[in-house]
């Protein structure tokens, strides 16, 4: 299988660079998988992980916070609201996240509710990635 170069890079810094075989993200309008020699296309991606396939084989996964993704004859960039890997996720600050996020949405009214709604999902992805630091 043929690698091509992953980049993904946040406001602050480049999150990840490296060869890969194959990315699955989320987009706005569903799953997406790209291989090398991909069509290129630009969309928008939802909060999810991104799942990283290596050219041994090897899977990580990122967590993302929304962006976009731009699918090149060269290469792929994920340009990421905001992004962290497994080691770098706190699960403890990430659990507190999450029940803040919950207590929010709780009494939250309108657009209240859809910014608790964000803050949850983006806290379930961090904790869903976090967990892969325990078994690498």
């Amino acid at each position: 299988m043929d690698a091509f170069r992953l980049e993904i890079v946040t406001p602050d810094r480049k999150v990840f660079a490296d060869d890969v075989v194959f990315l699955a993200v989320r987009g706005v309008e569903g799953d997406l998988g790209i291989a090398a020699h991909h069509v290129p296309f630009v969309t928008r991606l939802d909060i999810a992980p991104a799942r990283i396939t290596f050219p041994d084989g090897r899977v990580k996964r990122v967590a993302v916070s929304g962006g976009f993704l731009e699918v090149r004859g060269d290469g792929v960039t994920i340009l990421a609201d905001a992004a962290e890997l497994p080691e770098e996720i706190d699960l403890d600050r990430a659990l507190r996240a999450k029940e803040r996020a919950e207590r929010d949405l709780e009494k939250a009214r309108d657009l209240e509710f859809k910014k608790a709604e964000l803050a949850l999902r983006r806290a379930l992805v961090r904790l869903d990635v976090g967990e892969d630091r325990r078994s690498s």
